[in-house]
């Protein structure tokens, strides 16, 4: 039978870029291969140009967000959502402050072009 994750229990990550907090995960006995996290992000924060092995759903709580997507500049405000490809290279842009709900697989692979390995699993997703 499964169990809730106590607020208690959730991980908190945090870069230069942006606040990642595991909302549900593999590690935290929550599913075999799903993640969840919310993004909170300052106006003017940007992430790093970069891609993951699989497909990741973001849908924007609060804010505006922009994801530079192969090129492509994709805005999302409020209440809109985008499912972001596999391999798809993409950065993600807050363009005022900026809460999200991101899912995705628990074991996805970063990578960040130009460097010769990935960067495994985030722990924020795992």
């Amino acid at each position: 039978m499964p169990k809730p994750i106590r607020v208690a229990d959730q991980r908190v990550v945090t870069t230069p870029n942006a606040s990642m907090t595991t909302l549900a995960s593999p590690t935290q006995g929550a599913s075999d291969d799903l993640a969840m996290w919310r993004v909170e992000m300052n106006a003017g924060q940007r992430g790093p140009l970069h891609a993951f092995d699989s497909e990741q759903l973001w849908a924007t709580q609060s804010g505006t967000v922009v994801i530079d997507l192969e090129g492509r500049q994709v805005r999302l405000v409020a209440g809109e959502a985008i499912a972001l490809p596999a391999n798809a290279r993409r950065q993600i842009s807050a363009e005022t402050d900026v809460t999200a709900i991101v899912c995705g697989h628990g074991r996805a692979i970063v990578s960040v072009p130009g460097e010769d390995a990935s960067r495994g699993t985030p722990p924020w997703i795992s």
